[in-house]
């Protein structure tokens, strides 16, 4: 298990630190190259994964692989930018978060499958198979997206000094802020149920997997309906509806667990509507954040992501000690990462029900 948690962390440390990078490369050189090169280099560590010898050069391997899967990440949002407005943008996210969140909830289930069949070393075979189709697809079917202008204004100032002038500016601070610390929640949720659901409320693993199939699916569900609200409504409205509705059913599941009333049940439905939250919050401040500087758009894609890596491993590693307690040490993680949401929405970006 210990071995596990550090190739996990080498990896989350390779997407947050990579992203770092790719993002302002994107600006400055376009989108095209650097998403193919981070495809190949996931590629061929995935290959050296399958081959690796021991669990440092896993670690190791992990890490890379990172840096290459990253590419994708953070540039797939800086050209859904250079394409559309901010409200078309937050549509397209909601799509693209709808591929993300069922990745992992179906990762665990085909790797299991995998391993069954042949072995452990398959799972990378397949991943190395996955990065080389990516490659293929960017190559062939993905025009260069980055503008002129996006160009020539990368061209004048550093990594560092595009950065900053990002951060200083309070709607792109906010809104990253608000994505990153809702998606806390999201990661302190996945951190500590195995051990909530399993432990303290003795479920077994197949029991627990419906448990965390169901309220991915109101993850799912949530990112769906948004598409649909985006219409009718901006991004802004939704996503500052979202983070109180999210605050407000934390504190009730805290409440509650405080008072020892938090049942099986009432937890698993309370989860369900806080967390579908993220569905609401996580593409429209993305579209917001990009929106408020379009010019920098692979430098803010790659604070959005750094900043939910960063944020949301720290959130799961404060909490899932004490998940088999009880569910008030998840309740209380979950309730600060969406009270962290929404101040960072409201006071920090200026977003209220009736900005535009």
């Amino acid at each position: 298990s210990d071995l596990a948690q550090i190739t996990m962390s080498a990896f989350l440390a390779g997407m947050a630190l990579g992203q770092l990078v790719f993002g302002p490369l994107s600006d400055r050189i376009g989108r095209r190259i650097p998403l193919i090169a981070g495809a190949l280099i996931y590629t061929f560590a995935s290959l050296a994964l399958a081959l690796a010898p021991s669990i440092e050069m896993l670690a190791v391997g992990r890490f890379v692989q990172a840096l290459g899967a990253c590419a994708g990440v953070v540039i797939a949002r800086a050209v859904v930018r250079d394409k559309f407005d901010t409200t078309e943008s937050a549509r397209l996210f909601s799509l693209m978060f709808l591929v993300l969140s069922v990745a992992p909830m179906l990762a665990p289930s085909l790797g299991a499958l995998l391993l069954e069949i042949s072995g452990w070393q398959s799972i990378f075979l397949v991943l190395s198979a996955f990065g080389l189709i990516s490659a293929a697809a960017i190559w062939f079917g993905l025009p260069e997206s980055r503008s002129v202008e996006t160009a020539l204004h990368a061209a004048s100032e550093s990594p560092l000094q595009s950065y900053r002038a990002a951060l200083q500016n309070r709607r792109v601070l906010g809104t990253v802020l608000a994505g990153a610390l809702n998606g806390a929640a999201l990661f302190t949720y996945i951190g500590t149920s195995p051990a909530l659901f399993m432990e303290y409320f003795g479920q077994n693993p197949h029991a627990f997997g419906w448990i965390f199939a169901v309220n991915a699916g109101g993850l799912v569900i949530a990112s769906q309906i948004n598409r649909y609200l985006l219409l009718r409504y901006t991004p802004a409205r939704i996503a500052h509806f979202a983070v109180l509705a999210a605050t407000f059913f934390a504190a009730v599941l805290l409440l509650l667990s405080i008072l020892g009333l938090a049942t099986m049940p009432v937890t698993i439905a309370l989860l369900f509507l806080g967390l579908g939250s993220f569905g609401f919050v996580g593409g429209n401040t993305s579209a917001l954040a990009l929106g408020a500087m379009p010019i920098r758009a692979g430098a803010i894609s790659a604070l959005i992501g750094a900043a939910s890596f960063a944020v949301g491993a720290v959130a799961s590693a404060i909490t899932a000690p004490f998940a088999s307690n009880g569910p008030t040490a998840m309740a209380a993680g979950i309730l600060a990462g969406f009270a962290g949401s929404a101040y960072s929405l409201i006071r920090i970006a200026g977003i209220h029900k009736w900005t535009s």
